[in-house]
């Protein structure tokens, strides 16, 4: 999706107030400039501090040293709040990616080869590098991505976790021997690392999405090219210097951003990457898939979702609201396990919609430094378009706006916090993944319905269930197809869970033990002859 034009800052942005915890102070004066150029005067000044500590970098990492696209051209990163654009990076293709795998190959003849505790305590100091500078990091996050600094600094904690998590899991691969059944043979299953890994992540969480997949490869180690999102290269490239300052050897950390068909070609076509671990949507998830058959690569997708959350009769209320809330509008609504469609027993439905829209109503929209603010924007004016689009859509087909339902006074890609009544399975919002901050509230009657209504779908990534019945719980759980299952809670993520859909959300697990696995290979070793 592309970034909409470079314009000027709405003057109704004259309402935000900016934290001055985070930014420089903006008293205003009769000589000073409107607030809205304030604001974009003080993340410039952001970002040029951020530059000068060398956590902003604007050129791509290969074999350890930061370098431009090999032909000059560049792309903007935006700041999806302002228009404004924060740096330039390079805009790289196949040679870059040729030459980062190679890098990347180089490297892992060696880092294979270092001791799991030596590779678990360079992971451990790239943990403590992120977490001291978690600060700069969640400010790089709102810079590029919008989403609230508390949220942002949220980000960086939850990303750490995985390097933590998996610096600790790096000493703990451990093989098996199998009892022979023939005498004078042992039998061994060792595990070994797979081998050069294409890591593609997205823009809404441009660390975690990172991490979850770094930390593992290099843990079991495994050596990385990672591609980011155009929209948000600078927190992987603050990431990947961290990395080296943490003694992770050059080349084992790659870092290519650009034309994302080339660069992905490239990872797809070339033997000495062995595998390829993606989150983004189901329709590239697939062509993925299907360009990695022709060197049978190992894959691990992470794919769109359609997350059912489901309001039973006996629920708490109160505990409903807040888990939905949650659930729905994290980031604005950008995540994959974001709640979709919000299914609503009718004997409990009036109740929960008046105190949820009364909730969501109290969500203060802005730039995502200022003070307050719990939604920041879209990020950019083709997702804009695709929530209009997908609201329209409903009621056109009868339903109801209870609250929001258009763009945002404050102009460019802000929406408003919008909660719609009487949605029904027909209209495009139940069958596909709106990815913003609307919540459609459907009607249902029995459990049996509400399960129909839950797994009628393609996707099966998250769910939400919010009953105080233990028995409901249970059946239920069992009977929805996802692979994430949320219980009166909304926020279900972590890094000692396995993460990962069924159906078409995906192949594989990030996270927890299991995570690991999906960087390995295992090897069968027979030993004859052993009697003698």
């Amino acid at each position: 999706m592309g970034m909409a034009g470079v314009a000027a800052r709405s003057a109704k942005l004259s309402t935000i107030c900016c934290s001055a915890a985070h930014l420089p102070s903006m008293r205003a004066s009769s000589s000073s400039p409107p607030l809205s150029r304030q604001i974009t005067m003080a993340a410039q000044s952001l970002a040029a501090r951020l530059k000068t500590s060398g956590l902003l970098r604007s050129q791509g990492l290969i074999g350890g040293k930061w370098v431009d696209a090999y032909d000059g051209k560049t792309i903007k990163v935006h700041n999806p709040a302002t228009g404004e654009v924060i740096t330039e990076v390079p805009c790289m293709g196949s040679r870059e990616t040729k030459d980062a795998i190679s890098s990347a190959y180089d490297a892992f003849q060696s880092w294979s080869k270092v001791t799991a505790a030596e590779r678990s305590r360079h992971l451990r100091k790239w943990y403590d590098l992120l977490i001291s500078h978690k600060e700069e990091l969640g400010q790089l996050i709102t810079l590029e991505q919008g989403k609230p600094l508390k949220e942002a600094i949220g980000e960086v904690g939850y990303g750490a976790s995985f390097i933590e998590f998996f610096s600790e899991e790096a000493k703990r691969v451990y093989g098996d021997i199998i009892p022979a059944p023939i005498a004078g043979r042992r039998l061994l299953v060792l595990k070994q690392p797979v081998g050069v890994v294409g890591a593609i992540a997205p823009w809404n969480f441009p660390l975690a999405m990172i991490t979850r997949k770094v930390g593992p490869a290099l843990a079991c180690g495994c050596t990385v090219v990672i591609k980011p999102s155009e929209h948000t290269p600078l927190t992987a490239l603050a990431a990947a210097e961290l990395s080296l300052q943490a003694g992770i050897p050059p080349g084992a950390v790659n870092v290519v951003m650009g034309k994302a068909s080339d660069i992905g070609d490239s990872l797809l076509e070339s033997s000495q990457v062995r595998k390829i671990t993606f989150t983004g949507s189901t329709a590239v998830g697939k062509k993925l898939m299907a360009g990695a058959a022709a060197t049978v690569k190992k894959v691990s997708l992470e794919l769109g979702g359609n997350a059912p959350c489901i309001v039973f009769d006996d629920a708490d209320v109160d505990v409903a609201v807040k888990g939905t809330l949650a659930a729905k509008f994290r980031n604005s609504g950008q995540t994959c396990v974001c709640a979709n469609r919000v299914l609503v027993q009718e004997g409990i439905y009036e109740k929960f919609a008046t105190a949820f829209s009364k909730a969501v109503q109290n969500l203060q929209v802005g730039d995502g430094f200022s003070e307050g603010v719990a939604q920041g924007p879209l990020i950019n004016e083709a997702l804009l378009h695709k929530v209009e689009s997908f609201v329209e859509d409903a009621i056109s087909k009868g339903a109801k706006i209870l609250l929001g339902g258009r763009r945002h006074s404050l102009g460019r890609t802000f929406y408003e916090p919008t909660v719609m009544g009487d949605v029904t399975s027909e209209m495009l919002i139940s069958r596909e993944e709106v990815f913003g901050p609307v919540a459609p509230l459907v009607r249902f009657r029995t459990e049996e319905e509400a399960i129909r209504m839950a797994n009628d779908t393609n996707a099966g990534l998250a769910a939400y269930v919010f009953t105080s019945n233990v028995q409901r719980t249970w059946r239920v759980t069992e009977a929805l197809e996802y692979g994430l299952v949320g219980v009166n809670e909304g926020l279900i993520s972590t890094e000692v869970a396995p993460f990962g859909g069924v159906k078409q959300s995906g192949l594989g697990r990030e996270g927890s033990k299991y995570g690991i696995d999906e960087y390995l290979e295992l090897k069968y070793v027979c030993l004859g002859n052993m009697e003698h």
